[in-house]
């Protein structure tokens, strides 16, 4: 660069809501995008700001917002210092709560309004209220309340819906955020023919964005399409043939190709742009062709190959009713555990002198063990015998013990007494 080169000296800084506006920078202090710095308030004190832009692309964006020279009069003041962010915090901490008391105040003097925002300045010191209204509202009473309330000098300032959005932000229907709060500054009136020329079904759900007004990115490929319909015909609706009146459906821009059909039929008919147009100077001369099926477009249609996975073949490798297989008894593994007690433990080596441990004996016999095992039949009741009365040595006659009682006590006895043989050889 030469040495008598001098940057521009106007800068470009962003605030809230995607408020820009251009300061003067004549102690050419070194800025970088996105630094936080300090810049004279519009009536007074300071402001807190992100630089958005510098050097000769602030020159541009000037021509661009048709701004001149001489009506950039303010200064930058410095970089912010940590006591300049740490106040311009508190004082956006107070946005939140300030409007919800502002709109209280509104309600009780029954304004016909909405305020949206609050904007605080960096020195807190002022704050401009953005408010929506469909007609004048006289506020006079509210600012003398609000600056009763809020001790700092109050501005009104009246949005429209759009820029209300802009303000407040959001998603689109496209999934990104939104240009009017991001990039956006210029807001153009977008009207139902912008629709219109695009093909677009007149649907307000869809055509209307979150301030329910129509969407600005309509405005977007209008100038694309409106120069691909020079070539097409205006106002064309019927087409005069032998067989019939073809009427006109649809119309493609880019791939300049109009369709018809006739009432009898469902099939619609592709032609030609230039085609359209010699037919209706012929009907003009009181021509009519035979059949416009002869003169169709045949459309390529692209197919879709769906290619095979490549995959091994598992199948049989594993059973697909392995989960209808019944879990296993657990009876039979805790009787497995004390057959095989000890018989799979590893032997352990033993030093010189150390006694030799026993293996642990069972308690039961093996017969029982085999008895425990069955299951136990049912046993038939017992007719009970009438008790028979037995003379004593005195003559007198008692009572003998009743016959069930003798038969419980000796099977109590057959119960507890242990066989020497198996149940099976027994029997």
């Amino acid at each position: 660069m030469p040495t008598n080169y001098r940057p521009f000296e106007v800068i470009e800084v962003k605030f809230k809501g995607a408020r820009k506006e251009f300061y003067l920078n004549n102690d050419n202090i070194y800025l970088e995008i996105g630094e936080l710095i300090a810049v004279e308030g519009s009536t007074g004190g300071y402001d807190i700001g992100h630089v958005s832009l510098t050097g000769e692309l602030v020159r541009m964006q000037m021509k661009r917002r048709k701004t001149p020279m001489d009506q950039v009069t303010r200064k930058v003041y410095r970089k912010a210092t940590e006591a300049d962010v740490d106040k311009w915090k508190l004082a956006k901490d107070l946005e939140w709560e300030t409007m919800h008391k502002a709109r209280t105040l509104a309600l009780d003097l029954r304004l016909s309004m909405k305020i949206s925002d609050v904007d605080y300045q960096g020195d807190k010191t002022k704050a401009t209220f953005f408010y929506t209204a469909e007609g004048r509202v006289d506020f006079r009473e509210l600012i003398k309340k609000m600056a009763e309330t809020f001790r700092i000098r109050i501005e009104m300032r009246q949005i429209g819906m759009r820029q209300e959005a802009g303000r407040l932000g959001g998603i689109g229907s496209c999934g990104r955020e939104l240009c009017c709060s991001t990039w956006l500054t210029n807001f153009k009136t977008v009207s139902t023919a912008a629709a219109r020329y695009q093909n677009l079904s007149l649907n307000t759900l869809k055509l209307a964005g979150q301030c329910g007004k129509l969407k600005c990115c309509l405005n977007y490929e209008l100038d694309t399409y409106l120069d691909a319909l020079k070539d097409i015909p205006d106002r064309v609706e019927n087409l005069q043939t032998e067989i019939g009146t073809a009427r006109h459906q649809k119309t493609d821009i880019f791939k300049k190709l109009m369709w018809f059909s006739y009432p009898n039929q469902e099939d619609w008919i592709p032609l030609k742009v230039d085609r359209v147009k010699e037919i209706m100077a012929m009907n003009k001369k009181g021509q009519k062709p035979v059949n416009l099926k002869d003169e169709a477009v045949e459309l390529t249609t692209t197919v879709i190959v769906e290619k095979t996975p490549d995959y091994e073949n598992v199948v049989g490798q594993d059973s697909l009713t392995r989960l209808d297989d019944k879990p296993k008894n657990k009876n039979s593994r805790s009787n497995n555990r004390n057959k095989n007690n000890g018989s799979n433990r590893p032997e352990r080596s033993l030093k010189q002198g150390q006694p030799v441990p026993k293996a642990p004996q069972s308690n039961q016999k093996p017969a029982e063990n085999k008895k425990s095992q069955e299951p136990k039949k049912p046993q038939e009741p017992k007719k009970s015998q009438a008790a028979e009365p037995v003379k004593t040595e005195d003559g007198t006659g008692a009572k003998a013990p009743s016959a069930s009682r003798n038969n419980r006590s000796r099977n109590n006895r057959r119960r507890n007494k242990p066989s020497d043989k198996p149940k099976n050889e027994e029997n």
